[in-house]
């Protein structure tokens, strides 16, 4: 491995271990601090803090189907770090690299709720537009796949593509 794609791929670590800490570290003050209590309001009618045991998926599908999360995050997990590392080092590349390390991080972050715990705890709520409770892993699957999508329709084009050599 040569000494940029090492590096890259050392600090790439250093990001999803910080991402990872961040959303346990959030959920570990949900619970101390809103879980058996009414919904903290931060913004009226705009943004609350609360606390739920999320068994499911967001809008509550797919509950109790934990060995069905664990064996596709393991599966998505596998395919993102494959990718991560066949990645070439030059700066073409940076979006790309950021968006897997973030759902990289989001992944692990929710699985390790579900491998612990059986739930992911969620706890922000956006009340305006009565959105499913969600965490920091949430936001970094979530937002990340939305600008993932963007970059990979709009940014990257085929000799792009061609240079993964997937």
């Amino acid at each position: 491995m040569k000494g940029k794609k090492a590096v890259q791929l050392i600090l790439g670590a250093v990001l999803i271990a910080a991402l990872v800490f961040l959303d346990q570290w959030t959920k570990q003050l949900a619970v101390a601090n809103l879980k058996g209590k009414d919904f903290l309001v931060l913004i009226p009618g705009v943004l609350e803090l609360g606390y739920v045991e999320n068994r499911g998926m967001a809008f509550g599908l797919l509950q109790d189907a934990r060995i069905f999360f664990l064996v596709v995050t393991t599966i998505a997990l596998g395919l993102f770090l494959f990718i991560l590392i066949r990645l070439p080092a030059d700066k073409r590349f940076r979006p790309l690299r950021l968006g897997l390390l973030f759902m990289v991080a989001g992944a692990v972050g929710n699985m390790i709720d579900r491998v612990v715990q059986g739930y992911v705890v969620d706890f922000v709520y956006i009340k305006l537009v009565n959105f499913p409770l969600f965490n920091v892993a949430d936001c970094c699957v979530t937002i990340t796949a939305v600008l993932l999508f963007i970059v990979l329709v709009f940014f990257y084009k085929e000799e792009d593509y061609a240079k993964l050599g997937l």
